[in-house]
């Protein structure tokens, strides 16, 4: 196949533009022998299909999120991918077929209703999902207080909604490992962890540099710092185990605000480093740009 396997959604913080740079600091001996991987916090995958498809050596992967619809997703796109595609065609052709743009609104707002409001197998939620992604503002996944998808129309002119090659890819890479898919609380993947060794990349929603600049609304549950200060401590139990490595992603708080010292304070035992990034979403086009982030790690 020559399509790569990489994300089907768009995501908020996805790590694709960054993937270069986590290379650099991934553990110098993943290609020395089998190994699990693990990803509490999968999003749209962009780090999943990356070491699946450098490290065939990966011997069994671990994926979860708290999104249950997200995680129905993938496995949807593993399970049985043709039948996703020809709903998606038929959904996609319905679109286009809606003329002008209030038209295709009404359209958009109608799908928002039946993926909110409906009772659907697997394969028509994930149709909905990746619909909503590909036509909705910036590709945001956000919902309110009770769980329901909010995000606006997002008025683009032709918008790639069905992408086959791009599921057919995903789908004979998630096949291609003994894959683990979970859908709940990032504590429960130290269930998974394998004989030898383990390495854990985690991308949490992150925590805001301002009021105005969350994008962690992915679930009702609200990550706060509370919520960080306990993945704080799942990493640091994981530190005490054998054969067990992770690598963390977070907001660079104290480049914003230098008194923000939050990240470093809480992970002052451990290696933190920085990455250049790109702020791709943001209502004024003049606050997107680059940033740093953090990188944290337990090893050298």
């Amino acid at each position: 196949m020559k399509t790569a396997a990489k994300p089907f959604l768009k995501w908020a913080g996805g790590k694709g533009q960054l993937l270069s740079q986590l290379d650099q600091h991934l553990p110098r001996n993943l290609s020395e022998g089998e190994f699990t991987y693990i990803e509490p916090f999968v999003g749209g995958g962009a780090m999943l299909f990356y070491m699946l498809q450098k490290y065939p050596n990966i011997k069994r992967a671990v994926i979860n999120d708290i999104n249950l619809y997200l995680i129905k997703a993938y496995q949807v796109i593993r399970d049985t991918p043709q039948g996703l595609i020809e709903r998606l065609l038929e959904l996609e052709n319905q679109y286009y077929t809606s003329c002008g743009d209030e038209t295709k609104k009404a359209f958009f707002l109608k799908a928002r209703t039946i993926f909110n409001e409906s009772d659907l197998d697997d394969i028509d939620r994930t149709k909905y999902l990746i619909f909503l992604n590909r036509t909705c503002f910036n590709g945001l996944y956000r919902v309110n207080a009770k769980g329901k998808f909010n995000v606006p129309f997002g008025r683009y002119k032709n918008p790639t909604i069905c992408n086959s090659d791009i599921i057919l890819a995903d789908s004979k890479l998630l096949n291609s490992v003994e894959l683990v898919i979970m859908n709940g609380d990032f504590e429960h993947t130290v269930e998974h962890i394998g004989d030898g060794f383990n390495f854990f990349y985690f991308d949490p929603p992150y925590r805001p540099l301002n009021a105005t600049s969350s994008f962690n609304s992915y679930a009702k549950e609200e990550f706060d710092d509370r919520e960080q200060i306990r993945l704080r401590n799942y990493c640091a139990m994981l530190s005490e185990l054998p054969n067990v490595k992770w690598m963390l992603s977070n907001a660079d708080c104290s480049a914003k605000n230098p008194e923000d010292t939050f990240f470093e304070n809480l992970y002052n035992d451990f290696s933190i480093n920085r990455v250049q990034a790109s702020r791709a979403i943001n209502a004024n086009p003049s606050k997107r740009g680059k940033l740093t982030e953090l990188l944290i790690k337990n090893y050298d």
